[in-house]
């Protein structure tokens, strides 16, 4: 199974342990296709390497199409996995969309309004993570 997570890097990087538990948890299950978005030092990484915005959005894209399922950790604020949001509903990829309520950002209407995502909102790892182990084997 190839999954697809999303999660802040410009918007904000204080939950970057976090997706890395995250990714941790969904390795479990298949190939993470966006792993780097849970290591140290994201941005900086792609600048030496000389990557160009377009090459991050045509990678990014690519990376979606081939996707089985799409975790996005929603908290953060992102307009980048908003976009991705968008384009994993308009291919009908099934979507999970993780969110901590007791953070100072209240999520979108856009997110939790769409009936084609599950939100699962959770206050830490352990909570969430039986609840995204249901998630990935309803699409297995």
């Amino acid at each position: 199974m190839n999954i697809f997570f999303s999660g802040s890097i410009r918007g904000g990087r204080d939950d970057r342990d976090l997706y890395a538990d995250l990714i941790e948890h969904l390795e479990r299950h298949g190939t993470v296709l966006t792993e780097h978005v849970g290591t140290e030092n994201v941005e900086q990484t792609e600048a030496a390497a000389g990557i160009t915005d377009g090459e991050i959005h045509d990678q990014d894209v690519e990376w979606l199409r081939g996707a089985d399922i799409v975790v996005a950790e929603v908290t953060t604020p992102s307009l980048g996995v908003g976009y991705e949001l968008g384009r994993a509903a308009e291919t009908g990829k099934p979507v999970c969309c993780l969110y901590r309520p007791d953070s100072a950002h209240e999520l979108s209407a856009m997110i939790r309004g769409n009936d084609a995502f599950e939100v699962i909102e959770y206050r830490d790892l352990e909570g969430v993570e039986s609840r995204l182990e249901e998630f990935v084997r309803e699409y297995r």
